[in-house]
């Protein structure tokens, strides 16, 4: 019995899984019989036929049956011709041994983000390096850094950039081999390959790619099997001169526990830091995105200074403001209400509480320094002039006034002094703005400072 209807059910999968994984991991499969309620699928390796059954065999199955087969299971076998050619008998004196490539082979495994386009990424100064080196490498061709390695915080713009790479990719050049992963499905195939024997064929697909991307590269660090793998098929890809594109949470040189010679090999790339969103920066992300809220809520309405607060107060990273914006609108509309601060406060609270701004003690210290124009390295250090010690008393005034630190805390901040030297400092301070009003302004201007 053959299996009936397989085009009606490639469509259905299609609809289902999106254009990317259809591509990749459904078009390839080729129909065999069917016996005893057992669908065999042909599929060109047996990693192949792996992943396909992990990933997509209870949806597959469901389809088969929703078209009128009645299936169990799915068994998936080697398929020794190609598959526009499965019709047709294979010469009989042609052996297939080696891994064959899939249709179109467009191996982007993670699924794309369809919001993570260059198009919808907001550029200011914090991030301005980060994506005019992600365009270049987009564009397909030959550039003069390899790898381009982007890092920084939770919600900073790596995945958005990295997934804007992959899409403009494919648009641009179909036919590259672009793979795009996890450093945490990387390491599950290499374990799976290592269990069921099959490193062939993980090296075929690792080492045939065109454009390799790995998203949160830290999370093999420690893992010294992982790491090893790595390190070979970064070498093996960079000798062939082809591209390789990673994020990590921190600096090469800062994740624990990752080999020196994979930090070496990271490193000789272009490194590039997505440093904290700025005030603008966060504004003009909230202006694309009420846009796209628009969209869907028309007839709501954003009061002024409502935008500027949020950028304003909710600092932490860029996840936490969309959302924040997503669950305004929602809130506005239900209880059918314009967007105005109070209504922003009352449906916000818990956002804004949890975004209160946090100031460290090193973030005090180096506004201090840079307003009196003096080294940081003399301030916090041993020398007593009065050119340091008044600029030393104000930041240990403002340490305990805008941290919760404690002053032993702070004095050890502060080269290892004693707290009762804090102690003295901040009751001077206390003294002095009174009496001076210099004091009182530089005070007044660092507080403003360090809260803006």
């Amino acid at each position: 019995m053959t299996l009936d209807h397989w085009g009606e059910i490639k469509e259905r999968l299609l609809k289902t899984v999106g254009q990317n994984n259809y591509t990749t991991w459904i078009e390839p499969l080729v129909p065999g019989d069917v016996e005893d309620g057992i669908v065999t699928l042909k599929v060109p390796t047996n990693f192949f036929g792996n992943y396909v059954s992990q990933n997509f065999s209870d949806l597959i199955l469901h389809e088969i049956n929703a078209a009128g087969t009645d299936a169990t299971r799915l068994n998936f076998a080697l398929n020794q011709q190609p598959a526009n050619a499965a019709d047709k008998p294979a010469p009989a004196a042609r052996q297939t041994t080696a891994a064959v490539k899939p249709a179109n082979s467009q191996l982007s495994t993670a699924p794309l983000d369809p919001r993570f386009s260059f198009d919808n990424f907001v550029v200011g100064k914090p991030n301005e390096l980060a994506h005019a080196a992600a365009r270049r490498v987009a564009e397909g061709g030959p550039v003069t850094f390899n790898p381009l390695f982007l890092y920084g915080g939770v919600g900073l713009g790596k995945t958005h950039l990295m997934h804007a790479i992959a899409r403009e990719l494919h648009e641009r050049k179909p036919e590259m081999n672009v793979l795009y992963l996890s450093a945490e499905q990387f390491m599950y195939r290499f374990v799976q390959a290592l269990r069921d024997r099959k490193m062939m064929d993980f090296k075929e697909i690792f080492r045939s790619v065109d454009v390799l991307m790995v998203d949160d590269v830290q999370f093999i660090a420690g893992k010294d099997s992982t790491q090893e793998e790595f390190f070979h098929t970064f070498n093996a890809l960079v000798d062939q001169h082809k591209q390789i594109i990673i994020s990590a949470d921190r600096a090469p040189g800062e994740i624990k526990d990752l080999e020196d010679r994979v930090k070496s090999r990271l490193q000789c790339g272009l490194i590039v830091d997505l440093h904290p969103t700025d005030y603008e920066l966060r504004l003009g992300i909230l202006q694309s995105k009420v846009e796209v809220q628009r969209k869907t809520y028309p007839d709501l309405e954003v009061a002024d200074g409502v935008l500027e607060f949020l950028a304003h107060r909710i600092t932490s990273n860029v996840r936490v403001l969309e959302g924040a914006l997503t669950r305004l609108f929602a809130f506005a509309s239900l209880v059918g209400r314009e967007i105005d601060m109070g209504l922003t406060q009352d449906c916000l609270a818990d956002v804004l509480r949890a975004s209160e701004r946090k100031i460290s003690v090193e973030e005090i210290q180096r506004k201090v320094s840079d307003h009196y124009n003096i080294r940081l390295s003399d301030m916090i250090g041993p020398k007593r002039l009065r050119s340091y010690a008044r600029p030393r008393q104000v930041a240990m005034y403002l340490c305990k006034q805008m941290t919760s630190r404690s002053l032993p805390e702070i004095g050890r901040r502060f080269g290892g002094r004693d707290h009762t030297t804090v102690m003295h400092g901040v009751r001077r301070i206390e003294e002095l703005k009174v009496s001076d009003g210099q004091i009182a302004e530089d005070l007044e201007l660092l507080r403003r400072a360090l809260e803006s």
